[in-house]
């Protein structure tokens, strides 16, 4: 006769917490990830102050909505004035050569021509190519970026460049930009991680919920 195994008096069954997996917009102890439209102003706005170099690194991180490595890549040749787009490389596909176009306002490229000389440098033999805009290490970057947040009195996991990323993709959403061009500005693989802007909470949830007031 088979027997059933018999739990030791005294013991109890512990249950480990289930870790995230995949992209999400809130920390485990459900701390905000992305900026909020207000907190993105708010960066732009102390932006302002900072070097000129630094002010056109976080306008484009807020506008393009892309990876500070993807910013940091980009070169004076895919800076498209006449189309008015961003050419940013996708760097986090298994392949390199994989490029978007990622439409921006007239006011970002308009700094990036002033500071840069991006109409200069396209009009010389060569157009700029190999020429990249912020020649700095992924750490430069990284602390120009947080010095700005702390100045615009950010704090926390969305003060970061990754939360100007999630708030993108969330203002996009909310806006009713459709999932599959968000897709594309961000450069994701599966339209499901995209998706995750659907779950949008805070001034953007209710924005979108006001919709059926």
């Amino acid at each position: 006769m088979t027997r059933l195994p018999v739990r030791k008096q005294g013991t109890r069954s512990r249950l480990k917490p289930v870790p995230q997996t995949g992209m999400a917009l809130h920390t485990a102890d459900g701390a905000r990830k992305y900026l909020t439209t207000g907190e993105r102003d708010a960066f732009l706005r102390a932006a302002e102050a900072a070097d000129r170099a630094v002010r056109t690194l976080c306008m484009t991180l807020a506008y393009a909505g892309c990876r500070l490595s993807e910013a940091l890549a980009l070169t004076v040749d895919r800076i498209d004035l006449a189309a008015g787009v961003l050419v940013l490389e996708s760097l986090k596909k298994r392949r390199t050569g994989i490029y978007r176009a990622v439409p921006v306002p007239p006011v970002l490229l308009e700094a990036l021509d002033l500071v840069h000389g991006i109409r200069a440098l396209q009009g010389r033999r060569g157009k700029g190519r190999g020429i990249r805009l912020w020649p700095w290490s992924r750490m430069t970057g990284w602390r120009a970026v947080h010095a700005v947040m702390a100045d615009a009195g950010l704090d926390g996991p969305h003060a970061s460049p990754k939360g100007l990323r999630h708030g993108f993709g969330v203002a996009a959403v909310s806006a009713g930009i459709p999932l599959n061009l968000v897709q594309k500005w961000l450069g994701h693989a599966q339209l499901t991680t995209t998706a995750i802007y659907a779950d949008a909470v805070g001034e953007e949830e209710q924005s979108i919920a006001a919709r059926m007031w």
